[in-house]
């Protein structure tokens, strides 16, 4: 017996039927794991593996520190009403701010529940949110907090750490440690959605986290819990926070995620990345996931969007066409030496289409942009591409945010935006769409949109927060059926993410009822 790299217990033998057999008949059950050629339970079912098969397996130290921590639980938490007293919700905090009602209620929320994925919208104030609750559980319970988050945000962090007066321990989602300190600890986990993809390595070393036996309590922070609206990106979420739905992975695929065997070239694959049931999804999940939109929270200045079409002259329509068709060439002369999979043209060529426009978007990009600065606006563009950011800025001076520009100095170039010093930030969506604040812009324009509707989303409400003095103008310049195309299948996907999250107010209800009277 083993601790798996997700912290489920592993069981690995030679084939016997009779042990195959008891095996199946332990509950919580497990299931037989192909590829890693083992048995796997969840943790709950720690006694019975020990009971019934612990001196016919070699237990491994590290399991065996495991059990030790099992058979010696943490002293029980206060009650719900002790840690909301101590977390002194109605207190001004230490550098003079006050918690808003929605961060209040939400600390309140949090504190009632072991697991949780807070996945209210940018601009809410989770981060404060969180520590809030935390605060409360070292006061009560001598808990240590640490927090997972994107190394970038790392500072941001800190400042909000300072302003309530606590102590963390950051990690950042490249490098993960396999153990938690033996004292109890409060996991936050920011920008949640890193660990959608369950086979990914970081995604199994934060599950192996969420489930270490000195965990006090696991929050998850996300305004984009689900960004390309499929519930198979919701489940390692679940699994985290130990939802019943996640007890299960193959029953809730087929249940919700349309899950189904396909044939492939002679061989069986599972695909699981439709949607279905998504209202039943929404009530079975909404007692652990909370998410409200600003409407619902907040008053601030309206945000609106504006599609600017941008046309090419029969000149650039030519050159267009000339540069995609070298693409499309060299694409299938790599495909034809065996460099690339032939079945991903379609792909390659859309996303080379993508970036192509990009570039010839550009000028008319850079003539919105003069325009709004004559005007004396400030004004924040994002594009998914680093070239075409470079060459906006060569062109008209600014701040510049890319992957290129070391993560200490990225705050700076925000902090001089923000401070009036420069009148324009042009960033990537992956740099600048991530965890800062840029209120001082009344406009904030979309070179092109990216796949998923929560990076969209995230890029606007980098400006769309607390603090924003005036209504923010969104454009999304639009060239040909690329553009169309993404901007429909963002608005699609956003659909069916609202339907899965949607928080319904009493207000709310009433108000629908009486216009459907």
């Amino acid at each position: 017996m083993r601790l798996g790299e997700s912290g489920c217990i592993e069981l690995q033998l030679p084939f016997d039927a009779v042990t195959q057999a008891q095996l199946r008949a332990v509950r919580p059950r497990g299931q037989w794991m192909a590829r890693r050629g083992c048995w796997q339970f969840p943790l709950e079912a720690a006694a019975v593996l020990q009971r019934q098969f612990g001196r016919r397996f070699a237990v491994e130290p590290e399991l065996q520190r495991w059990f030790s921590w099992l058979e010696q639980p943490l002293p029980p938490l206060p009650p719900h009403r002790e840690l909301v007293a101590a977390a002194a919700l109605e207190q001004v905090l230490p550098d003079g701010r006050c918690l808003f009602a929605h961060q209040r209620a939400a600390a309140r929320w949090l504190l009632a529940r072991r697991g949780a994925v807070l996945a209210d919208a940018m601009g809410l104030g989770k981060t404060l949110t969180a520590l809030a609750a935390a605060r409360a559980m070292v006061r009560a319970a001598d808990c240590r907090i640490v927090v997972v988050a994107p190394a970038g945000l790392h500072n941001h962090w800190r400042q909000e750490a300072s302003a309530l007066q606590l102590q963390l321990e950051l990690l950042s989602w490249a490098r993960l440690p396999a153990e938690l300190p033996p004292a109890g600890t409060v996991l936050i986990a920011d920008e949640a959605h890193y660990a959608q993809n369950l086979q990914a390595s970081r995604t199994q070393a934060f599950l192996r986290l969420s489930r270490h036996p000195r965990l006090r309590a696991v929050w998850l922070l996300s305004g984009t819990p689900m960004k390309n609206g499929r519930p198979v990106q919701l489940f390692p979420l679940l699994a985290a926070i130990g939802h019943p739905l996640a007890v299960d992975q193959r029953a809730y695929e087929e249940r919700y995620c349309q899950g189904h065997w396909l044939e492939r070239g002679g061989t069986r694959q599972w695909q699981a990345l439709g949607a279905t049931h998504l209202e039943e999804l929404q009530r079975l999940t909404r007692p652990l996931v909370l998410h409200r939109r600003k409407q619902d929270c907040l008053d601030l200045p309206p945000k609106q969007r504006l599609l600017v079409p941008v046309s090419l002259s029969e000149a650039e329509g030519q050159g267009f066409q000339h540069r995609l068709q070298l693409k499309v060439d060299d694409y299938r002369r790599r495909a034809q030496a065996g460099l690339v999979r032939r079945d991903a043209e379609v792909l390659a060529v859309f996303t080379a289409l993508r970036q192509i426009s990009a570039e010839y978007k550009l000028p008319a990009a850079a003539s919105l942009l003069q325009r709004l600065q004559a005007e004396g606006e400030p004004v924040v563009l994002f594009t998914a591409f680093v070239a075409a950011a470079e060459l906006l800025h060569s062109q008209l001076g600014g701040g510049l945010l890319t992957g290129r520009l070391p993560p200490g100095a990225r705050q700076q170039v925000v902090d001089a935006f923000q401070a009036g010093q420069q009148p324009l930030l042009i960033s990537t969506f992956g740099v600048g769409g991530l965890g800062f604040t840029l209120h001082r812009a009344r406009h904030v324009v979309l070179l092109e949109r990216p796949w998923t509707p929560g990076d969209a989303e995230q890029a606007e409400d980098r400006c769309h927060r607390i603090g924003m003095q005036a209504s923010l103008q969104c454009h999304w310049l639009q060239l040909g059926v690329a553009d169309q195309l993404v901007d429909d299948l963002i608005a699609s996907k956003a659909q069916r993410i609202e339907l899965l999250l949607r928080r319904r107010s009493w207000p709310g209800m009433v108000r629908t009822l009486l216009e459907q009277w």
